[in-house]
């Protein structure tokens, strides 16, 4: 370790450890005695943090309730599918999701402390953020925060190079914050009593699917909210946003297979938000044991049936991308 120093600031050189297990436990170890550093680990892909998982499990995610000991470890893993294969396309997302200790069932009561109060009260925070601005507003409210708590990012891939996975600096001036809802935008938010379907996503898949809507011309007639906090689950904003909507279908739309990925935690807690007065349909691939297909043309057709599924909003029998060769 080479250290340099810069009038009152110290860089520390730290020689790259490709340990999955040895490194998140290093970081854990650093975070947790250095409260005021933003502390981050990345795996190469999200993919090769499954070795960590012992790190992940017996420490990180309930490192609080079992000893009182808070961490703001940052855990950058990244996430999404594009055709590259079973190793190579998901962090498990559904993993993490299932170690959140909040209850599905239970809408906290409203206030303008509510995002707040969610944050204080779970053991981890487990976000997708679609922006540059909100990838931002993640790290630096997690330094901003009056108390610590770990927080586990899906980053992107070919978002990096996304035209138009792209912010304006007035989202990253004074007064902007992390937005844990980005609520749909464009047409179909403009003329709400039109909208036919309300698709509710997360990460990359978004700009999927609004690139299909706009090829078929289907602005006005079906709305997307992207959800970038996953866990604490904004109760509150769902609520709000499905309500907008008073004649659309409700539709959560994954690239994931439906025993993974997210569909099986928001979908209890979006009927919370909405007090169970809206059903909440799936569109996404169906379940398997890999996560993702090594074929490339495979992966291709499961994605288009995905669309077709999405954004057929008068309704069609099946919402699973099941494809067989």
């Amino acid at each position: 370790m080479r250290l340099q120093h810069s009038q009152s600031r110290s860089c520390a050189a730290l020689p790259a450890c490709s340990c999955s297990i040895c490194s998140p436990g290093f970081e854990l170890g650093f975070s947790s005695t250095n409260p005021n550093a933003l502390v981050c680990w990345e795996a190469q892909f999200g993919d090769f943090a499954n070795t960590a998982q012992c790190i992940t499990d017996q420490f990180i995610c309930s490192g609080q309730a079992k000893w009182m000991r808070q961490s703001g470890i940052v855990l950058l893993l990244p996430h999404g599918y594009e055709g590259m294969g079973p190793e190579h396309s998901s962090a498990r997302l559904e993993r993490f999701l299932q170690l959140c200790g909040d209850d599905a069932d239970y809408f906290p009561p409203l206030g303008h402390t509510f995002g707040i109060q969610q944050l204080n009260e779970c053991n981890w925070i487990v976000a997708q953020c679609t922006t540059p601005a909100n990838f931002f507003h993640a790290l630096r409210r997690q330094i901003q925060l009056p108390f610590r708590k770990p927080l586990v990012l899906m980053t992107p891939k070919s978002l990096l190079r996304h035209p138009d996975a792209r912010s304006s600096f007035d989202d990253m001036v004074d007064g902007s914050h992390f937005m844990r809802v980005i609520p749909e935008g464009g047409a179909a938010a403009d003329a709400p009593a039109a909208v036919r379907r309300h698709i509710l996503c997360s990460g990359k898949i978004y700009y999927d699917l609004i690139k299909e809507r706009n090829k078929r011309q289907l602005d006005d007639k079906i709305a997307i909210t992207r959800i970038e906090q996953l866990s604490p689950f904004p109760f509150d904003l769902i609520a709000t946003a499905v309500t907008k909507y008073p004649h659309a279908d409700l539709v959560w739309c994954q690239e994931e297979h439906k025993n993974m990925g997210a569909w099986t935690y928001v979908r209890p807690r979006i009927v919370t938000s909405v007090h169970g007065g809206q059903r909440v349909r799936y569109v996404g691939r169906g379940p398997s044991a890999a996560t993702a297909t090594g074929n490339k043309y495979l992966h291709v057709t499961e994605m288009q049936l995905i669309f077709d599924n999405a954004l057929a909003y008068d309704g069609v029998p099946e919402h699973t991308a099941n494809v067989v060769l």
